[in-house]
């Protein structure tokens, strides 16, 4: 078991410093460092690279708060969920209030686009699922 919530253990970990700094300029580490749990799909700092040049530099900008939070919600789903209950399930309401669609595809589990890479990392509230692309909700 760890001790560490989903923000403690994701700050230690290489390959999610974008996201570290996303979940704080979102307001958002409290929250996701409370009771839980969560399920997050972490998306790596790869996959933020990927976004189109400048995407993550604008979504930090105070003023795009409310869709960096709509983003960042939209990759945790409350409750958790190991990747033995995410391959049974087709959709999962994420808190964002979206549903993301859930797929096996060649023995890769897909979340929307993203491709899972590393499933099941342990936290005290909740799991990480590290994902290889950043996932949008359609209103974004």
């Amino acid at each position: 078991t760890c001790d560490k919530t989903v923000v403690e253990v994701a700050a230690k970990t290489d390959g999610f410093k974008t996201l570290v700094a996303a979940v704080k300029a979102a307001g958002l580490a409290k929250t996701l460092s409370g009771d839980g749990p969560f399920t997050v799909f972490a998306p790596t700092d790869e996959a933020f690279a990927k976004l189109p040049k400048g995407t993550v530099e604008d979504l930090l900008k105070p003023e795009n708060k409310e869709k960096l939070v709509s983003i960042l919600t939209y990759h945790v789903v409350g409750g958790k969920v190991t990747s033995k209950q995410v391959v049974g399930l087709k959709d999962a309401k994420t808190v964002q209030g979206s549903k993301i669609d859930i797929a096996v595809k060649d023995g890769n589990v897909m979340i929307n686009k993203a491709k899972v890479v590393k499933a099941d990392i342990p936290c005290k509230n909740g799991v990480i699922h590290v994902i290889d692309t950043v996932i949008l909700p359609k209103s974004s």
